[in-house]
């Protein structure tokens, strides 16, 4: 199985808060965003375009889904995207949710990123696709 990506719109940042700070009502009501408490941290990955007050944060990802839902079963998806980003050395942000996953990587070297995905025989589309 060969996954199709569709590109996401806008750019995003992910954030670094303390683990137990509050959620702003706002963020909830966001088109897309992705959350990870633990002990130690909570992430927060959202539009750039949202106003986050973090202590830390990291701009500048595209976003690129995985069109799914995706099985689980099915094994080495991430790593068949994530491998030849690694040989390029592209960095990658992966988020993975109950049906697909998304790979976030730097607007700047986004061109670069699609084009070593399709170059690996993947499909890249550049209009978003079903969320």
């Amino acid at each position: 199985m060969t996954p199709m990506l569709y590109r996401l719109p806008g750019s995003y940042t992910v954030h670094r808060l303390p683990p137990g700070a509050p959620l702003p009502p706002e963020l909830l009501r966001q088109p897309f965003y992705a959350l990870l408490r633990s002990a130690d941290e909570l992430s927060v990955c959202c539009s750039s375009s949202f106003a986050l007050d973090s202590e830390q944060q990291e701009s500048g990802w595209a976003g690129l889904a995985v069109a799914g839902p995706l099985d689980f079963t099915l094994t080495g998806i991430v790593s068949s995207l994530t491998a030849p980003l690694a040989e390029a050395g592209i960095p990658v942000f992966v988020i993975s949710s109950f049906d697909t996953d998304y790979l976030l990587v730097k607007l700047d070297v986004l061109a670069r990123a699609e084009s070593v995905l399709s170059a690996a025989g993947f499909t890249v589309l550049t209009n978003p696709g079903p969320s």
